[in-house]
């Protein structure tokens, strides 16, 4: 293979994946990750590529691999997200304490959460989450502080990370703007998916919320192996496949359908 036709290869594997790592480029071309790494050095020169830690991305990446504004996602894959809410609130039972992070999904459990439980103890680090928690009135809600990210209207940084390490909560809902079954979940706003991490090092089960519309997409930084997620609960348009990985991994999986979307609509 020519460092042209090479060089091809790698660009067509950014258009599929948005990100590679050396590795996975060494691999798709049958090479060394020295020759990827000549080969993506011309590229990056000539303003085909960008580096990124351990790896590469597109120039002019699509808008998906970046963080957006959360008001922008908030109407985005909404009734998928109302069924995935409305299943996950299903798996609160008794009086844990809890950790939600700022996605739009995770606010609409909320929303859930405030309606219909009474006697928990909830722990975050978004606003909004804070604001729908509190119209309860029946719950606990301790905000993580920090530095405030106006895009995610969350608290972030170095004392929010800080705050986060002494929680130990029972369970811990997220979610992901990229997931890979096989390799974990992915995600673009680095302040934002530290505290991710810390939580799921130190809470008892995590649970990752997420739409079919997620499914093998990348971001641009890794955040959680596989093997740290205890359950997913999606909808009923993702794969088989991915469905059966999980399973396989040991993963607890959760598929809301069209009737915990309408459960979840009258809810709301």
């Amino acid at each position: 293979m020519t460092p042209s036709d090479r060089r091809q290869l790698i660009l067509d594997r950014l258009e599929q994946a948005g990100a590679c790592s050396y590795d996975e480029l060494a691999l798709a071309g049958r090479v060394s990750t020295m020759t990827v790494r000549r080969d993506l050095e011309e590229m990056i020169r000539q303003g085909r590529a960008i580096k990124t830690i351990g790896g590469v991305q597109r120039a002019h990446a699509p808008s998906y691999l970046y963080e957006t504004d959360l008001h922008s996602r908030l109407g985005v894959q909404r009734e998928a997200k109302r069924a995935i809410a409305r299943t996950a609130l299903d798996l609160v039972r008794g009086r844990p304490t809890l950790f939600l992070d700022g996605s739009t999904t995770c606010l609409e459990l909320a929303r859930l959460l405030a309606a219909g439980r009474k006697g928990l103890t909830v722990v975050t680090n978004s606003v909004l989450v804070c604001m729908e928690l509190g119209k309860g009135g029946d719950n606990t809600v301790a905000g993580i502080g920090g530095h405030y990210d106006a895009n995610s209207l969350c608290f972030v940084g170095p004392q929010a990370e800080d705050w986060a390490k002494t929680l130990f909560v029972d369970m811990a809902f997220v979610s992901t703007k990229g997931f890979i079954p096989a390799k974990g979940t992915f995600e673009s706003s680095l302040p934002n998916f530290r505290i991710k991490q810390i939580i799921a090092r130190q809470c008892v089960e995590l649970v990752l919320l997420v739409d079919h519309s997620k499914f093998g997409q990348r971001a641009l930084s890794k955040v959680l192996e596989p093997d740290q997620i205890h359950t997913v609960v999606t909808d009923d348009k993702v794969r088989r496949a991915d469905l059966n990985t999980l399973e396989k991994a040991g993963c607890k999986v959760h598929v809301a359908g069209a009737a915990a979307a309408r459960k979840a609509s009258h809810a709301a």
